[in-house]
């Protein structure tokens, strides 16, 4: 690795012209181009009387005729839920006008304008083709959000934004330092997801061994129905459920050693001991047949109809797969298995942690008012209407009072209850989007599922790819505190 921050920065340049995230000829204007009203947000208001409350009402000094630009993944939150807020937003600054895009194109829609030095005010960026956001910070295009979480909550204004949001939410969103650089809206609770109906047509409960795993899948495999599905042509989807397994196995700290890209971290006993157990669902014939060419929804789909049993993925898959759900379906959410009696952690661990992660480019126009929607998002009324939207939570810590939660947001609350302090949250996907999705996603978990590798096929490949990416000086790096 280089020895000084200005080699590295060199490279992350040239390493992400090469990808696309900005062009070089414009970066000294992105560079220069700090985010707008930076200065503003020093300023000091009067104490006491009209200033004192409008420092209250609207702590972040937004420029209520300043227009806002919205870019949100349509993906399995839809991109209502914004709409809502933005009008909540337009109800305190009636003459700003507020441009809101929706697209499942994250990167190739917002890295041309990063390139152009006019990106949006706020962005979602989520789904299979969102921007690497080590590389966003390592190039120090966005902004430091820590004026959000020191301003007054919207409902509480004695309580900073920060005070207001789940454990774990903040440090999500530093990569290096005590700046915050990205804010994980919903909150998210991974894996194995199951439909109680289909399991007791059976006469089967959630399996919480792995043996009791194979046998529930054999008995449905007899029954002419898959044990398992994902989605094949995005095998990073895989993980949701194989990462927490690996960590209950060897414990929290392997996963902390592949988020450090340590030597020989992926050839940990615990790593070739979950790989083993997910490729026998494939050598006993348990996976849905064709699932390695199916996408997401058709993954979905194919489970809500009863095909296949169990699924790896988020709890957005309840509003996501909402249209095809039967009405008595009983969607749950299971915790990995136990594979043994020398698991290192208990039945119910989980990964859960901060979804959806909201940027504020730092040559936005308008990152104030980019900052400003985001503390609305942030109020009871936003989380309730998009708890009430979309079946899941929000990063505020609570917003469920006085709800009726549908089955599978019901079914992850008490898998976080049941999880306490049993929670894991794996950074990979967060500091190498490209690692996590592309490499280790496509290029060796899907092949091992589809059966084109074998489990030590598969560790080694992913070996190679973690060892190029920490050799690789051009990439920054981060590592758990």
């Amino acid at each position: 690795m280089g020895s000084t921050s200005e080699f590295s920065r060199r490279d992350l340049i040239k390493r992400a012209a090469a990808l696309g995230l900005i062009a070089v000829p414009t970066m000294s204007a992105l560079s220069a181009c700090a985010a707008g009203g930076d200065d503003d947000d020093d300023k000091k208001t009067d104490s006491g009387g009209k200033g004192q409350k409008d420092a209250e009402m609207k702590p972040l000094n937004v420029d209520g005729s300043a227009p806002l630009d919205v870019v949100i993944f349509d993906g399995g939150f839809g991109q209502q839920y914004a709409k809502d807020a933005e009008a909540e937003y337009k109800k305190a600054y009636p003459k700003a006008e507020i441009k809101h895009s929706g697209t499942q194109d994250i990167g190739p829609q917002v890295q041309p304008r990063f390139n152009g030095g006019t990106p949006p005010d706020l962005i979602d960026n989520s789904g299979a083709k969102q921007m690497d956001l080590g590389t966003l910070v390592g190039l120090k295009q966005l902004t430091d959000l820590n004026a959000l979480l020191d301003a007054p909550s919207l409902d509480d204004p004695k309580k900073k934004v920060r005070d207001t949001l789940r454990p774990g939410v903040v440090e999500m969103g530093q990569f290096d330092g005590e700046q915050v650089w990205v804010l994980y809206y919903a909150y998210t609770v991974y894996g194995i997801w199951y439909s109680k109906t289909n399991l007791q047509k059976l006469d089967e409960q959630y399996p919480q061994t792995w043996d009791d795993m194979l046998k529930v899948c054999e008995k449905a495999k007899k029954k002419g129905v898959a044990g398992w599905t994902y989605a094949g042509q995005h095998p990073y989807y895989l993980p949701f459920s194989l990462y927490p397994f690996i960590a209950k196995i060897g414990g929290a700290d392997v996963l902390k050693r592949i988020d450090n890209l340590e030597p020989d971290s992926w050839k940990d006993p615990a790593v070739k001991a979950a790989f083993e157990a997910y490729y026998e669902l494939y050598k006993k014939g348990y996976v849905l047949q064709g699932t390695p060419g199916l996408d997401h929804i058709q993954s979905q789909t194919a489970w809500n109809q009863g095909k296949a049993l169990f699924i790896p993925n988020g709890s957005w898959v309840e509003n996501e797969s909402k249209k095809m759900t039967p009405a008595d379906f009983q969607m749950a959410v299971g915790a990995p298995p136990s594979l043994d009696k020398s698991d290192k952690m208990p039945f119910g661990t989980l990964w859960a942690s901060g979804g959806e992660p909201f940027i504020v480019p730092k040559s936005a126009k308008n990152p104030q008012g980019g900052m400003e929607l985001l503390r609305v998002m942030l109020g009871k009324k936003s989380t309730q209407n998009f708890i009430k939207a979309v079946s899941s939570l929000t990063s505020l810590n609570g917003g469920t009072e006085g709800l009726s939660l549908p089955p599978g947001l019901a079914s992850s609350q008490e898998a976080l209850t049941k999880a306490g302090g049993n929670v894991v949250n794996p950074r990979l996907q967060d500091w190498y989007v490209t690692l996590q999705k592309e490499k280790i996603g496509k290029g060796a978990l899907g092949e091992m599922m589809a059966g084109r590798l074998t489990p030590d096929e598969t560790i080694k490949k992913i070996q190679k790819y973690v060892d190029d990416t920490r050799k690789d000086d051009s990439v920054k790096k981060y590592k758990h505190k």
